[in-house]
């Protein structure tokens, strides 16, 4: 865990750092810190979907059968938040994803790794920023398919950032209105499919405890290669520590220069039972004394994601 208190530490650095200069964030890393076994490259492989047999209860036969029956909207992904659209998709920022993409397929090579959690101390550090990117890296590889799903039911923003329908989501899902292939979204030519949140309810702790979210992570987890959940933040509700228990691994997202590194340990510590994998420093301001890499990114903190 010395790695990840590393990264909070950092993460704290680059607050005083701003504070101290009076400067507003005006880029945005994925400085990734992910505690791992190194694992020689020639074993680092994963299995593909065609290795993983659906299970017997699972309302879908083979990826290709649930694309044919789930829903199908044009979605407008805003290039301001995707970072792989836009004039050059091998920006910094695209390629910083690809880096925490293989760290994470590092891991999938030790040990079952295929739902991963993004969560966050307090809101607006940027896991839904991190959730939608980090699913996109990976569908855009061949033979790799990814649901993502909007687990943050008080406040769902995953829709906004993929200009998808908010409805119906997970929470017609889990209220019953609903079954899986109903709440399916696949917006484009592609390897992802997405859930969205779904409207608004007033026990959203409740829904997510309840038996039909286990049975919808044991459902499509053998048709997807990774599962990608965005949550709630950690310290103000107990949702992200619910759904952490249904998952394989927690991403933890830390906004540099913002978030300071009591909060950001206080929450973490939360999942250190709880295969937590590493931190995610977002929004990283260039400072000579770190190195490494640092991109322009100005529109994240526009759309508070």
């Amino acid at each position: 865990m010395s790695r990840i208190h590393e990264a909070l530490k950092k993460a704290a650095q680059e607050r005083s750092l701003r504070l101290s200069s009076g400067t507003s964030p005006d880029f945005v890393d994925v400085a990734t810190d992910i505690s791992r076994t190194t694992v020689p490259a020639e074993t680092r492989t994963l299995p593909s979907l065609g290795d993983v047999a659906p299970k017997q209860n699972s309302p879908f036969l083979s990826f290709e059968e649930l694309v044919k029956k789930c829903a199908h909207p044009a979605w407008q992904i805003d290039p301001r938040i995707d970072v792989f659209l836009g004039a050059d998709s091998n920006q910094a920022g695209a390629e910083s994803f690809r880096t925490l993409r293989s760290r994470l397929y590092q891991i999938a090579a030790t040990r079952q790794l295929k739902s991963v959690l993004v969560t966050s101390s307090i809101p607006e550090e940027g896991k839904t920023f991190v959730a939608a990117n980090l699913a996109q890296s990976i569908a855009r590889q061949d033979h790799r398919r990814v649901l993502l799903i909007d687990g943050d039911l008080r406040l769902s923003r995953l829709h906004q950032a993929l200009g998808a329908p908010v409805k119906p989501g997970l929470t017609e899902y889990l209220r019953g209105e609903a079954d899986e292939i109903a709440v399916i979204q696949r917006g484009f030519e592609g390897n992802l499919c997405f859930i969205p949140g779904g409207s608004p309810v007033a026990n959203p702790s409740e829904l997510l405890l309840g038996e039909r979210m286990k049975h919808l992570l044991e459902v499509v987890t053998p048709v997807f290669d990774w599962l990608v959940l965005d949550s709630p933040p950690a310290l103000p509700v107990h949702d992200a520590s619910l759904l952490a228990d249904l998952c394989d691994g927690v991403l933890f997202v830390v906004r540099a220069g913002a978030t300071s590194f009591e909060i950001a340990e206080k929450a973490s510590s939360e999942f250190r039972d709880k295969n937590l994998l590493g931190v995610v420093l977002n929004r990283v301001e260039k400072h000579e004394s770190y190195g490494g890499y640092y991109y322009k990114y100005p529109e994240v903190d526009k759309k508070k994601i």
